[in-house]
């Protein structure tokens, strides 16, 4: 497989996991894991940071704007037009009822309004006379006009159609808008990925992980497509109601407006408490798919180990904890609507005793009062809705939080400008001159590392678990940088090269194999871009693959997901053995290359390995010592020194570490086979 195609961040065969951490579980990088704490860091500065995602739609933006602005102005202007239906229906019904109390034989169209509403206060009937005066289109004896009323309701009609297309067309602006602006945040986050050091992904749990780049981001998009035009569309309408109030009655308003700093008050004092639940659970949700992650990754070893039990314990305490976050913050932030609804429900009974005093007094029209309490009811129903988003924003702002956490960690160093340029054909001479790293700066592991790789030459690395030799390795692809000393290819500084300049020219197969979902040609072609058939075969037939692939029922159509479907470890391992043959690289990296293939394979695989290798620089990396005869030089390393090199057979003859390690071997060997 081509180091070109395996940057820091990039899920590929050639990532070298450090060692992992111990937990309840045994070992795994979930044991021990430090997760974020419950309580957020920045919740209001992430909550204005996701805002300012929306900067690049500000063009669509403006556009769900103006939408709003008419579907709104539509919207409200509907209640005061349809008072006047009312209206209608009332003065008619009035006109009829005064034309049926007059005098026998008095024509009711020689009566005027006037004249009845004076008899009205001479037989001291004053309120209903200023019930009557207050209304402006009685006609005595004429009853309802039901021509202007269907007049009314059919333009009432048409503002809510109105209303209504522009309600959808501004829904539609929104969807585009907030998914175009999810998409580029999920590549954001990929490109950061890519950008990342290996030591993040160190650090990290693949399930935390992956909440943070599936999980977060979908709770993101969706919070944003369910509130913000929602949100926008509230605030314009309490504008707009609040105007048509106005121009009603400004005593109506005053009443309506006094509930307002109230709501508000509870909406805080809620919103504050569930603010902590809603972060917690976010947190617990990466916790537990990281757990579910590791299990299912390391189901047949649990099984065998028997620690159902002890995962399922696990399991069950993560998904508690969940429950009770998830559960905490719905019913704290569950009590906005109820309670905001019962402050609506008492300004609208003030209103409606306020209110009937004014047509009693007949200062206002029975109309205006119908209409008054529905803009109440409008008035007040989209302050509930805004409170009620509160629990979604919570949320949504939480998960943006962690996507901001990941997009905000600390980079690799930049590649150089202008970067260095190797010569060509590169020769492929690697050497260390005093090179020192540490993971830990207080636990140094390399000090002073000099060594030379020679073009065409196998330099072969032993040493005991945790001797450093995959760390050396790792430096000359740069996974890692140096703390001291550098690295140099074909006499250029590895760090004044771009990475893709350094990786394109190596190959590496590790003891981890790494497949992806496609067929078993489209994996060993994965590191060559328009591999030909013959070229795959090729590869194939030279590590020994074709062999078996030619068994399968659809020989390299074979589909095969991550997991590598129904091929063995040695078959896994022999395709990635193959994949690197095909790139051709000129330096190329064996750790452990060969350890999950069987005796007989092993043989045939060294000898296709003897052909990848010729005219390469090859570091190999063995716990095998029988392997690594051949090698042109060893070097054998404890504790991040080399202690030895040589020849396989110098190494015998000085009978130090190199001696004991290969006669430990074989009379393990010798014993087993007795």
């Amino acid at each position: 497989m081509s180091a070109e195609e395996n940057g820091e961040g990039t899920p590929a065969a050639a990532v070298v996991r450090p060692p992992r951490r111990r937990g309840p579980m045994g070992g795994g990088p979930m044991g021990g894991m430090g997760m974020p704490g419950e309580k957020a860091k920045d919740l209001k500065g992430s909550g204005k940071r996701l805002v300012g995602l929306l900067r690049p739609q500000r063009a669509r933006l403006v556009g769900m704007v103006l939408l709003g602005v008419l579907s709104v102005a539509a919207a409200v202007l509907g209640p005061k037009i349809l008072g006047n239906g009312t209206n209608v229906i009332f003065e008619g019904l009035m006109g009829r009822m005064i034309a049926k109390q007059l005098p026998a034989g008095v024509d009711p169209r020689t009566v005027s309004v006037d004249q009845v509403i004076a008899s009205l206060r001479a037989r001291g009937e004053g309120q209903v006379a200023d019930l009557l005066a207050g209304m402006h289109n009685v006609h005595i004896g004429q009853g309802v006009d039901f021509r202007r009323l269907l007049m009314i309701l059919l333009l009432v009609l048409g503002i809510y159609v109105v209303s209504a297309v522009f309600g959808w067309l501004q829904f539609r602006l929104t969807i585009r808008m907030v998914q175009t602006t999810a998409r580029q945040l999920r590549s954001d986050v990929e490109s950061k990925l890519g950008r990342l050091p290996l030591s993040y992904f160190d650090r990290q749990p693949r399930g935390e992980l992956l909440s943070r780049v599936t999980n977060d981001i979908d709770n993101v998009a969706q919070t944003m497509q369910q509130t913000f035009s929602q949100l926008i569309t509230s605030v314009l309408t309490v504008i707009g109601v609040l105007v048509m109030m106005f121009t009603i009655s400004w005593e109506l308003s005053l009443v309506a407006l006094v509930t307002v700093p109230l709501a508000l008050a509870i909406a805080g004092a809620i919103a504050k408490r569930s603010r902590p639940q809603f972060v917690a659970q976010w947190t617990h949700t990466g916790e537990l798919n990281a757990h579910i992650e590791e299990m299912f990754t390391g189901h047949a070893l649990v099984t065998v180990f028997g620690r159902q039990r002890q995962a399922a314990k696990v399991f069950a305490e993560r998904n508690g904890k969940l429950y009770d976050a998830s559960f905490k913050a719905q019913a704290i932030s569950g009590i906005i609507q109820p309670a905001l609804g019962f402050i609506a429900n008492l300004n609208y009974l003030i209103i409606a005793v306020v209110g009937g005093l004014k047509v009693a007094s007949g200062t206002l029209t029975l109309g205006d009062v119908q209409a008054f309490i529905q803009y109440s009811r409008q008035f007040s129903q989209p302050i509930t809705q805004i409170a009620a988003m509160a629990n979604l924003l919570q949320s949504g702002v939480a998960s943006a939080e962690r996507v901001f956490e990941l997009l905000d960690a600390d980079e690799q160093s930049p590649d150089p400008i202008p970067a260095a340029k190797l010569a060509q054909p590169v020769k492929g001479r690697v050497e260390f001159e005093h090179v020192a790293f540490q993971y830990d700066p207080e636990k140094p592991l390399i000090r002073d590392l000099s060594l030379v790789a020679e073009p065409g030459h196998t330099i072969a690395i032993v040493g005991p678990t945790g001797a450093g030799k995959t760390t050396l390795v790792n430096l000359v692809m740069r996974f890692y940088e140096v703390n001291g000393g550098r690295i140099s290819l074909d006499g250029v500084d590895t760090r004044t090269l771009t990475r893709d300049e350094l990786r394109s020219q190596m190959g590496m197969v590790l003891q981890d194999t790494w497949m992806y979902e496609g067929t078993i040609a489209e994996n060993i072609a994965y590191g060559v871009d328009g591999a030909t058939r013959e070229q795959v075969v090729a590869a194939a037939t030279a590590t020994h693959v074709d062999r078996f692939v030619r068994t399968l029922p659809q020989g390299y159509d074979t589909k095969i997901d991550d997991e590598g479907g129904s091929l063995s470890a040695g078959e896994k391992q022999l395709l990635t053995i193959a994949r690197a043959f095909l790139v051709d690289p000129t330096i190329l990296i064996l750790d452990e290359a060969t350890s999950s293939v069987d005796t007989r394979t092993e043989v045939l695989v060294q000898k296709g390995m003897a052909a990848l290798r010729e005219g390469r620089t090859s570091f190999v990396i063995a716990h095998r010592l029988s392997t690594i005869r051949d090698a042109d030089l060893i070097l054998v390393m404890e504790h991040g020194d080399i202690v030895e090199q040589g020849t396989h057979a110098e190494l015998l003859e000085a009978h130090g570490a190199y001696a004991r390690l290969y006669e430990s071997q074989f009379a393990s060997a010798a014993v087993e086979e007795s």
